[in-house]
């Protein structure tokens, strides 16, 4: 199903053990525009530490009860590979996090998650002491980017004019794929807003604070527009893409 990553925020972690926080952001790569990592707000627990759960160790979130049930006791997660909570999230860190946790590094493989298009798929290497697996190079350009920080860019249309604001991701929540952006086309309430298939994203650039798009600014204004107290399936799809006149991007489950 597709789902709001803001309607996440919040959300209690819940750990084996124990609670280890709340969700407080999440990491995507800008290479396949997928979710690798949750940032975990542990508030009192480890004051200081940027806490990251991978796609890999969460259940089925409890949707009523706003809690993702975590596959990780308290003591592997506090143990973990430490990181500060304002450092970047490099490929070192990356591959230090996967060996200490065994899993494989997602990177290997021609599948949204290595070998498959799960996270599941990034299961325990066989071999605990194998080293970290070196990245495919195609990965090693991307970057691991903070979607609170990116909330807010302004979208450049391809004509040039500035066609609004990134408000909200939409992430396909069986495969942690990232599917739409939410651009509101202004700052006002109740202003209308529209999606953005994330394969429309031409350019994310951090020091303009923008993201260009291939789509012009009259034509996105009148896109179809998005209402976030609606499911978004599959005959919402079909009349965004027919409206742009794309071909459909990344396969879905709705369910």
């Amino acid at each position: 199903m597709i789902r709001s990553l803001n309607a996440m925020e919040g959300y209690t972690l819940q750990a084996l053990g124990g609670d280890i926080g709340r969700c407080s952001d999440f990491l995507f790569d800008d290479g396949q525009w997928t979710v690798r990592y949750m940032v975990a707000d542990t508030g009192h627990w480890l004051p200081g530490r940027k806490i990251l759960v991978a796609p890999t160790f969460l259940e089925t979130a409890e949707w009523d009860s706003r809690r993702f049930p975590v596959r990780l006791t308290r003591s592997q997660i506090e143990n973990g590979p430490p990181l500060d909570r304002d450092a970047a999230v490099s490929r070192r860190y990356e591959r230090a996090y996967h060996e200490f946790f065994d899993t494989a590094y997602y990177g290997m493989g021609s599948e949204l998650w290595g070998n498959g298009p799960w996270p599941g798929m990034t299961g325990p290497r066989e071999g605990r002491k194998t080293p970290a697996a070196v990245p495919e190079p195609h990965l090693e350009a991307t970057q691991v980017r903070s979607v609170r920080e990116v909330t807010g860019y302004r979208v450049a249309a391809e004509d040039g004019e500035v066609a609004g604001h990134v408000e909200d991701y939409l992430v396909d929540d069986t495969t942690w794929a990232l599917r739409y952006l939410v651009i509101d086309r202004s700052r006002l309430p109740f202003s209308r807003k529209v999606l953005l298939a994330v394969e429309w994203v031409d350019d994310v650039d951090l020091v303009e604070r923008s993201l260009r798009v291939g789509v012009g600014a009259s034509r996105l204004a009148e896109g179809p527009e998005y209402d976030p107290s609606e499911p978004v399936n599959e005959a919402k799809e079909t009349v965004l893409y027919d409206y742009y006149g794309r071909p459909r991007g990344r396969a879905v489950q709705h369910l």
